[in-house]
């Protein structure tokens, strides 16, 4: 077996030589469109929106005629647009809508807002795109030095959604990341956990259990999932041994792959876990595809994947782009890979192998290095605060606690913020979920500070218009309460970091009935 992981990251190392002659990122950009649209030109889709004259114009035209054709043909779509006027064709069974073939996987995505389940298709070609990219990602763990080759022969536990998905009306659906588990390459299952029998658990609370039960007899090296899931059922774990730290059951816990939200306001809280450091990769793999991962150690942010099933575009989120309330304007600006600018934020539009055309999925992102195609996520388009121009975005709110947990020697589990009216004015209602002892004013103290450096614009609106800040303070396992109560317990589900709207009102009565 020591062969075997000598062998792999031999491989790894010459499989990451080679990726590094590739073409820039537009040439890549445009390759992943040609295939696009070549592959889905005789579709319903295809065919209203004239994508042979866009194959043409790659294949033919000018560097950014075929750029600039799709902008002016294709309309850019939110999820109610695209699933009314196509997807919903493909749900009832229909074939050859918004890509070729019938569809026989949906991902049910809510993000962390709607109450309403979205029904995202999943492809083959997206299945096969989400199984390269998980491979390439794994290849890069020959980039860190610190790591031996004995990891590759470790098992891997994937904490995700049932495998055992609901059949209806000729097609499955559950998360994504069931989907994904459930069709895991047959070289891969001696070393995926927790297993066929547990993966297919949909009782979350029970699946716990049972991995918790199985962990002291597995050997396990590598873990993927969301950070509050992951903390939680390592807590779980070290309860039920009796042990100090996870490296007590597991000695080769080696790499963290997470995703789905910030790992800083967590970081403190599941260090503590540990007996010694170990490696984070951070990954994009939303229910629409698998987006950007981490490339290399220490990198800033994750590689956004070019080459793989996606092409992307970026608006520049702004007032000229969006509203108030995070609504996008007709006829947005839009900018290819090669148009942005580092340091900016943008909203995310993505063109798939699963159908999706111009589709604004929701998050915003900000470049940390062009030249890598690096980015981070800063939030959600309708995820942030600015009530009376404070801008306060999401990624500000994870710095901040970030810092003020280090500062004040705590660990945050979860947090939330509402706006809220004040008099004539505004204000900002926090709830912090620690078990911690902590001064609820001492940290409303310590957060408004951090924020204040951290974006100019709030510190402005301080000073006038958003008169208030306050905190509530609560056990963490009272966010886990309102979720279970919500049914949104599992690997792919997230508190929202903003509550807008009816959430507001509906948090507030759940807190009133505890």
């Amino acid at each position: 077996m020591a062969l075997l992981g000598s062998m792999l990251k031999n491989g790894i190392r010459l499989t990451n030589a080679v990726r590094l002659r590739k073409m820039t990122a537009f040439k890549q950009q445009r390759k992943a469109f040609r295939k696009l649209i070549s592959k889905a030109r005789f579709t319903e889709f295809g065919t209203t929106y004239h994508f042979e004259e866009l194959l043409s114009s790659t294949e033919f035209g000018t560097q950014r005629e075929f750029y600039e054709k799709y902008k002016q043909i294709v309309p850019i779509h939110d999820y109610n647009s695209m699933f009314d006027g196509w997807w919903k064709r493909s749900l009832a069974g229909e074939k050859d809508i918004a890509w070729p073939g019938r569809v026989k996987y949906f991902a049910l995505s809510s993000g962390t807002s709607e109450a309403a389940s979205k029904y995202i298709p999943v492809t083959k070609s997206m299945s096969k795109a989400i199984q390269r990219s998980s491979i390439r990602q794994i290849l890069t763990l020959g980039r860190y030095q610190n790591l031996p080759s004995t990891l590759y022969e470790k098992g891997y536990l994937m904490l995700g959604g049932s495998t055992n998905l609901n059949a209806r009306e000729g097609h499955f659906e559950g998360d994504l990341s069931g989907i994904t588990a459930s069709q895991i390459p047959f070289w891969f299952q001696r070393f995926y956990k927790p297993g066929r029998e547990i993966a297919q658990e949909r009782d979350w609370a029970l699946k716990l259990d049972e991995i918790t039960e199985q962990a002291g007899s597995w050997d396990i090296g590598y873990i993927v999932g969301v950070p509050a899931w992951i903390q939680l059922l390592m807590e779980k774990i070290i309860a039920r041994y009796n042990a100090k730290t996870i490296h007590d059951v597991w000695p080769n816990l080696m790499v963290f792959c997470h995703g789905g939200v910030s790992f800083e306001p967590y970081r403190k809280g599941f260090e503590k876990l540990l007996a010694h450091p170990i490696t984070y990769i951070e990954t994009y793999l939303a229910s629409e595809g698998f987006i950007a991962y981490q490339t290399h150690p220490n990198a800033e942010g994750m590689q956004l994947v070019l080459n793989n099933g996606l092409f992307f575009e970026f608006i520049p989120f702004n007032e000229q782009n969006f509203t108030s309330d995070g609504e996008l304007v007709a006829n947005p600006q839009t900018l290819m890979i090669d148009e942005v600018d580092e340091g900016k934020e943008y909203a995310l539009l993505i063109s798939t192998c699963s159908g999706a055309w111009r589709y604004l999925i929701g998050d915003t992102i900000r470049f940390v290095s062009k030249k890598r195609s690096e980015i981070v996520i800063t939030g959600r388009t309708k995820h942030f605060l600015s009530l009376c121009g404070e801008h306060l975005s999401v990624d500000n709110m994870n710095k901040a606690i970030e810092l003020v947990s280090q500062e004040m020697g705590i660990s945050i589990r979860e947090f939330t913020v509402a706006g809220v009216s004040h008099d004539t004015l505004f204000a900002h209602h926090w709830y912090v979920g620690t078990d911690d002892s902590v001064d609820a004013s001492d940290l409303r103290d310590r957060i408004d500070a951090k924020l204040k450096e951290l974006n100019d614009d709030y510190a402005v609106e301080r000073r006038h218009a958003l008169k208030e800040i306050t905190v509530t303070v609560l056990p963490a396992k009272t966010f886990y309460n309102w979720m279970e109560s919500r049914g949104k317990m599992g690997g792919q589900n997230k508190f929202p970091r903003v509550l807008k709207k009816n959430l507001i009102g509906e948090w507030e009565n759940f807190l009133k009935s505890l």
